[in-house]
């Protein structure tokens, strides 16, 4: 369990950017293990709510695989000159869908969104 412990504060303080840690002052150190806290008991409850449902990937295998799934913006020229941003997520791969199913979510992360400018 030690290990398990120590892999996700390693990974979620290298994902939230709290890496390496320099705090000088006690408050910035608190903050800093108060949000280090936080992100490990989300990452414990998503990887339990997946064990619940027979998915058993380590922390590591969840974001890698979907790292993959990403938010893409196309931005077109109009012959108005006005320009068009479309925001929207790509499609969600068959090793997203087992993660997303079992954590009840939809496989389009985010609603498209389309902006004229």
């Amino acid at each position: 369990m030690l290990p398990d412990i120590e892999d996700s504060f390693r990974c979620m303080k290298s994902e939230l950017g709290l890496r390496p840690i320099y705090h000088q002052k006690e408050a910035r150190c608190d903050g800093h293990i108060f949000i280090t806290v936080i992100a490990y008991h989300l990452l414990q409850t998503i990887r339990f709510k997946l064990r619940q449902k027979g998915v058993r990937f380590c922390w590591t295998t969840i974001r890698k695989q979907l790292s993959t799934q990403v938010r893409i913006t196309t931005t077109m020229k109009r012959k108005d000159n006005k320009v068009v941003h479309i925001r929207k997520s790509s499609k969600a791969e068959p090793s997203h869908q087992v993660i997303y199913d079992a954590l009840n979510l939809s496989y389009q992360p985010g609603r498209t969104v389309k902006a004229v400018l």
